[in-house]
């Protein structure tokens, strides 16, 4: 996928006011509309032009692409890393899935996907007394956290655009009781914590998307927590068991005489906590220690004499 300049596609500097990108779009809309343009790529252009707006006239999504295309050439190479949007807070409004559809790959990729995962929207009421829209963002957290739960100071971003039409970024911090048991994808709802209702009506929440930081040794899916699990060769060939220290605690794990690099073992209950409980599912990888000295050679050596071992015939019918 290639990364789109929607600076460049509308002619402004990138620190422009939204008034010059309101200026600019509508002047190029003019020259590229398709009912009155003689450009023979007019309807293309227009559709560049349309996507390239959307982003840069909304001051949440233009932070947002501020930040993930910072570095980043017209054209060139592009796939947003996992979770680029953490930390920054967005109201409710948005693209849906069909908007999000209209325009390019590379906006859908960056735009239409998380608005389509959850339902965010408050709906509507009296035009004079409407509780306040909610607000989401994505945050990331420590695995651990889900095992004990915690009290977490979290900072978020709020873009908003000053009153020289600039766009800036408001950071607020707040404390946060994360829940034992939570799960990627979980949502932590912060009541009165969004927009503000209007004509006295209740103000909106904050909606909190978990997701997991990496860690160096576990990953999550849903409640289930994987993992690679290192093993001797007499671990492996003759059985064993051996403990496993979990983000929370430890647990003993018996591993199976004659077990192969990438079998998976599956310890029920010993994964995030909930109920039900996940699973711990550990990949055997057999680890071979080195040869290094004289006597781990010997070993080697009289292994290779005594066991007869064709690893290459291994497997064959």
């Amino acid at each position: 996928m290639e990364f789109k300049d929607y600076y460049q596609i509308l002619g402004v500097p990138r620190d422009a006011t939204a008034d010059e990108i309101k200026k600019s779009f509508r002047k190029l809309a003019r020259k590229y509309h398709p009912d009155v343009s003689r450009e023979p790529d007019a309807e293309a252009r227009m559709k560049e032009l349309n996507e390239a707006n959307a982003v840069l006239s909304d001051p949440e999504k233009r932070a947002a692409y501020d930040q993930l295309g910072r570095g980043y050439q017209p054209g060139q190479e592009f796939r947003p890393p996992p979770d680029w949007d953490a930390g920054f807070e967005f109201s409710s409004h948005g693209f849906s899935p069909g908007e999000a559809a209209d325009f390019s790959d590379f906006f859908a990729e960056l735009f239409g996907r998380a608005a389509g995962q959850h339902d965010f929207s408050t709906g509507q009421s009296a035009a004079f007394h409407r509780r306040g829209e909610d607000h989401h963002a994505k945050v990331l957290l420590d695995i651990e956290d889900a095992f004990s739960g915690a009290t977490r100071q979290i900072s978020l971003r709020l873009p908003k655009t000053d009153t020289q039409g600039r766009l800036t970024l408001e950071t607020r911090t707040l404390n946060v009781r994360i829940p034992q048991g939570v799960h990627a994808g979980q949502v932590i709802r912060l009541a009165g914590q969004g927009s503000p209702g209007n004509g006295g009506a209740a103000a909106g929440d904050l909606l909190l998307e978990v997701r997991f930081k990496p860690h160096p040794r576990f990953r999550a899916h849903g409640r289930d927590l994987l993992a690679t699990l290192p093993v001797a060769p007499w671990e492996a060939a003759l059985g064993a068991i051996v403990a496993v220290d979990l983000p929370s605690g430890s647990v003993k794990v018996r591993i199976p005489q004659g077990a192969q690099s990438g079998r998976q073992l599956r310890v029920r209950g010993k994964g995030i906590p909930g109920t039900p409980p996940g699973d711990l599912l550990l990949d055997v990888h057999v680890v071979l220690p080195p040869a290094d000295t004289p006597r781990a050679r010997a070993v080697y050596e009289e292994m290779a004499r005594e066991l007869a071992f064709d690893a290459r015939r291994q497997g064959r019918a």
